[in-house]
């Protein structure tokens, strides 16, 4: 019997990566899904459960596995307040790892920010970073925390914003050699946050920047 492993934020750039890399990968016999809608998806590993993240305790007992990939996340704009950005990228994704520690799942990997930071005066690299210490403290056997530059790959909403943020990250990156800062595939980092559980030993690690293109 393979082992299962467990998706939230799968319809985004890099959650729907992971998706379909654990549906080819041999090692998972299933791969279960929690997100409001459906990823269209049809597979025989494909376990998918339509769910209201305000809700939790509805659907807290089926998240059992043996690993948890957390890919959720939302821009200001379509949050359209810091406060439900706050609930989406924090309290929803939170909540569920610490439900998915409590169903014993042993290894958890998210996806952060490069800048994440607790400290920070910027509200998205407060709240990323609020996570990624609120996380450390669950008890998960292995954690691993992605923060990579700007996600590269086609997304299926538009994000004018962060297209040009891209754009402006390879033309410095070629002026000024900071390779670190380049724009990374949203599958790289979704390849990165599986091996990494396979590779890591127990602990708590972060990955920044260009770290997560040798995983």
């Amino acid at each position: 019997m393979g082992k299962t492993g467990i998706v939230i934020g799968a319809t985004g750039l890099v959650g729907s990566q992971i998706v379909n890399l654990l549906l080819d990968d041999d090692r998972y016999s299933l791969v279960k899904v929690f997100h409001r809608r459906s990823t269209g998806l049809q597979h025989p590993k494909l376990e998918e459960h339509i769910i209201d993240f305000d809700e939790i305790d509805e659907w807290k007992s089926q998240i059992k596995g043996d690993e948890l990939y957390s890919a959720l996340g939302t821009t200001i704009k379509k949050a359209r307040s810091q406060e439900r950005q706050y609930t989406i990228d924090y309290t929803y994704q939170f909540e569920t790892a610490k439900a998915a520690a409590e169903n014993g799942v042993k290894k958890y990997s998210l996806v952060s920010s490069a800048g994440a930071d607790p400290q920070s005066k910027v509200f998205y690299s407060r709240l990323k970073g609020e996570l990624d210490e609120a996380v450390k403290k669950l008890p998960f056997e292995l954690i691993t925390v992605m923060r990579p530059s700007i996600l590269a790959g086609e997304r299926n909403e538009s994000r004018p914003g962060e297209a040009i943020g891209m754009f402006l990250a390879r033309i410095f990156t070629k002026i000024s050699g900071l390779k670190k800062y380049r724009p990374i595939p949203g599958r790289t980092v979704a390849q990165g946050m599986i091996n990494s559980l396979h590779k890591c030993p127990p602990g708590y690690h972060i990955f920044e920047l260009d770290e997560i293109f040798h995983l």
